[in-house]
């Protein structure tokens, strides 16, 4: 009796927990959702601290933080021109608590780069919101500069001519903007140059403010207080149209006479493909929030960023319009991945 009696309850047990697990399944989608965040959420920079990437990720966080309640912590993961931190997010939980600082590197110029990438910079992610865009400043160590005679643009060009691979070009890594910056100068300005890849724009400047690089085309906001302070010359902006944070710097098209030149970078944020279009929203809307308030505009924009906050339909445009921009730029380039 006892034995019969124990079957009974074990399968009314099995039966209530599927009739739960029914119940749950049931759930909405948007209800399951209503409920994020109730735990801190990872924001991931796929590069060290101190770059462009995790200065904007870092300024986004807290205010994020402030809108929902909960603690958005950046973890930076950085390797292989950002394809190191990506793949993390791109095989993570689509539940919202997982989310990328993407960049043009990372979702527009590594597809066309590398040979194979351990994520696809499409089908592995829902794009959230482009934060913002910037240019990039080619800027050299001020006082190395003046001992080469290099004062603008021309004469940095006359100066790598007369001394082929005889000058090193830093960047935060293969397959960055700011590499593909450098590589687009070279094959429309003739020179050539050696390329040294750094695992992010923190320790690329480093080298480049102690001496032992000679130039770089770095995100402007992460250079931008080292050419206040003088220890970097910035000799023109690789936008199309002169920043309005340094408007007496040139173009590189301006100070080279290289005509059509332009390589500017973005950031943005993004989910694992899957994650609920109620998060992504939501999600999309505070960052918007938080880049039209005054004080972080103009913030954003005294460091050489231009704040966004555009939808993620307009995002998925925008990234899918990058991705065969970028193919030609490394097509006519010949960049690799080092």
């Amino acid at each position: 009796m006892k034995k019969y009696t124990h079957r009974i309850g074990r399968r009314l047990l099995n039966h209530a927990v599927i009739t739960l697990a029914a119940c749950l399944a049931a759930v909405p989608v948007w209800a399951q959702s209503s409920a994020w965040p109730n735990k801190p959420v990872r924001i991931v920079v796929p590069f060290p601290p101190g770059g462009t990437t995790d200065i904007l990720a870092r300024a986004i966080a807290p205010e994020l933080g402030k809108a929902f309640g909960q603690s958005f912590i950046i973890d930076n993961k950085g390797g292989a021109g950002g394809n190191v931190g990506t793949e993390i997010v791109a095989k993570s939980a689509n539940d919202g608590y997982t989310l990328l600082m993407g960049t043009v590197g990372t979702h527009g110029i590594n597809r066309a780069l590398y040979e194979k990438l351990p994520y696809d910079p499409i089908k592995d992610f829902a794009p959230i919101t482009l934060v913002a865009s910037v240019p990039n400043v080619m800027v050299m160590n001020t006082e190395k500069a003046r001992s080469m005679g290099i004062n603008s643009v021309q004469d940095f060009i006359n100066y790598a001519k007369a001394r082929p691979d005889k000058l090193n070009m830093a960047s935060s890594g293969s397959g960055t903007s700011i590499h593909l910056a450098g590589e687009l100068f070279k094959t429309q300005a003739g020179v050539s140059m050696v390329h040294v890849p750094y695992r992010g724009s923190s320790p690329a400047l480093l080298d480049l403010i102690s001496g032992n690089m000679d130039v770089m085309f770095d995100n402007l906001p992460s250079s931008m207080q080292h050419i206040r302070s003088g220890k970097l010359k910035a000799f023109a902006v690789t936008s199309g149209q002169r920043s309005s944070a340094l408007p007496d710097i040139p173009t590189v098209e301006e100070a080279g006479r290289l005509k059509g030149f332009e390589a500017s970078s973005w950031f943005g944020l993004l989910a694992p493909a899957g994650t609920s279009a109620d998060i992504v929203n939501r999600i999309q809307r505070e960052v918007a929030r938080a880049l039209s308030d005054p004080g972080i505009k103009e913030k954003m924009q005294a460091q050489g960023a231009i704040p966004s906050g555009m939808t993620p339909q307009e995002f998925v445009r925008l990234i899918d319009s990058e991705h065969s921009k970028w193919a030609q730029v490394v097509k006519a380039s010949g960049a690799k991945a080092d």
